[in-house]
């Protein structure tokens, strides 16, 4: 090898990393070319900014899919503070991470009835110490002008008093599902934020996820005919007898308002009707002290004005499982791991000419508690009405405690929308889904 010309591995990553450092800056070509590298001059490496966005335009051929567009995050300061109300496994494991990837929104407050694990949580994330507050603390925080809307994620039976409160503090809210103990708490907790004239989001995460967004498309668009069936399974095994969600006056019930009201949602957000009745059956095993005040085990039944059935099964007995599939005249739509944070698996199984076709559908994953908060946080921003607000929670309390009337006479309880609805579909919910979330 002639020393003119010292091609090594060290001297090819060198210059690689040279190379891809003056892209990362933004360096030009005269930049880069004053280090004696050429450097990206084309739109096609270098993007351009369009509408406060930088965009590129599609690198790849026309082999593959097209690539989604880069990240546009509001800077810190416009974002939507948000106050973390409850600091259990639900918020440390994935919703105070989620901050990490929401581009609209910032953790700005923790509140807690545990003083040093919120002291601890605010550390590790930078909430300043006088953003900590017990729960005895709305007064205070109601005069933190950082914090914009709060996201309650404490026990099902304390949803109606947080939200109360938040209301009463200026705040507006995302609360978590389901959202609160009944229908008449859900009314109570409405109404507290349309008299503070606050908007009140229920955190459907599934409808803002893109699996489940893709199917729910499949179903209204016809592609695949008429649906006829829904199939709706969500299941998972239960420990520690001492934990609230076996407690009714903390959670309301068992697996039915726990992980069945992914299967009740679920349903009514892919069809966006409203059931027109519902047949149930409720189980719990004898002598289980787990199951002494709430269930087990729940089947229901519902029955749409269309005429399409949905098959929702429920339990807290049974190996981890969580399943949606839609059955229309010429498809099978499987979706595995529907309610779950991750890992969805979309296949859709089809006649193909002679042949039977199973199609996987690949999509962008995405973090599902990032997109609901960053919507809450457009919401506010651009003053509009959530995609699942209170109304949509009210509803299934309404059909929830349907579903135990059914299961307690045996026999089936007509339902239907809303009163006062004006009919349609999506009678529930607010404007549909952009692109932007």
């Amino acid at each position: 090898m002639s020393d003119d010309f010292p091609v090594s591995r060290r001297n090819l990553l060198r210059a690689g990393g040279l190379t891809v450092t003056g892209a990362a800056l933004g360096l030009g070509t005269g930049a880069a070319g004053a280090q004696g590298l050429p450097g990206p001059s084309v739109p096609a490496d270098t993007g351009a900014v369009q509408g406060g966005k930088v965009m590129f335009p599609n690198w790849r051929g026309a082999g593959d899919r097209v690539p989604p567009p880069p990240p546009a995050p509001l800077p810190p300061a416009q974002r939507v503070g948000f106050a973390v109300v409850g600091l259990g496994r639900l918020s440390l494991e994935e919703i105070l991470p989620a901050f990490g990837e929401t581009k609209r929104a910032r953790l700005a407050a923790v509140m807690s009835g545990t003083p040093a694990k919120a002291r601890l949580v605010a550390e590790q994330y930078g909430v300043p110490a006088d953003a900590v507050y017990g729960y005895d603390g709305w007064e205070r925080l109601a005069q933190n002008p950082n914090v914009r809307a709060v996201y309650i994620v404490t026990p099902n039976g304390l949803h109606r008093d947080h939200v109360v409160a938040a209301a009463k503090a200026g705040k507006h809210v995302l609360c978590e599902k389901p959202m609160a103990n009944s229908s008449a708490e859900a009314r109570e907790m409405i109404e507290a934020c349309a008299k503070a004239n606050l908007k009140l989001m229920i955190a459907y995460r599934c409808q803002y996820e893109p699996y489940n967004r893709e199917v729910t498309r499949l179903a209204r668009s016809g592609e695949f005919g008429k649906p006829r069936l829904i199939q709706a399974f969500n299941g998972q095994t239960t420990g520690l007898p001492e934990q609230w969600r076996l407690r009714k006056a903390l959670a309301g019930g068992g697996a039915l308002p726990d992980i069945g009201l992914y299967c009740l949602n679920g349903v009514r957000a892919l069809t966006g009707e409203e059931p027109v009745s519902v047949e149930a059956s409720v189980y719990s095993p004898p002598g289980d002290p787990k199951f002494a005040e709430v269930e087990e085990t729940v089947s229901f039944a519902l029955r749409f004005p269309s005429g399409l059935i949905a098959q929702c099964m429920t339990g807290y007995g049974i190996h981890e499982s969580r399943r949606l599939q839609l059955h229309t005249e010429r498809a099978d739509i499987d979706l595995r791991n529907a309610f779950a944070y991750r890992g969805q698996h979309l296949v859709v199984s089809h006649p193909d000419g002679a042949v039977e076709s199973q199609d996987s559908r690949m999509l962008t994953a995405k973090n599902q508690f990032a997109l609901e908060i960053d919507h809450m946080a457009r919401c506010i921003l651009d003053d509009r009405r959530p995609r699942t607000p209170g109304e949509e929670g009210l509803q299934d309390h309404v059909l929830m405690e349907a579903i135990y009337e059914a299961a307690r006479s045996g026999r089936p309880v007509t339902v239907g929308p809303p009163p006062g609805s004006a009919g349609g579909l999506d009678v529930t919910r607010g404007p549909e889904l952009d692109d932007a979330g």
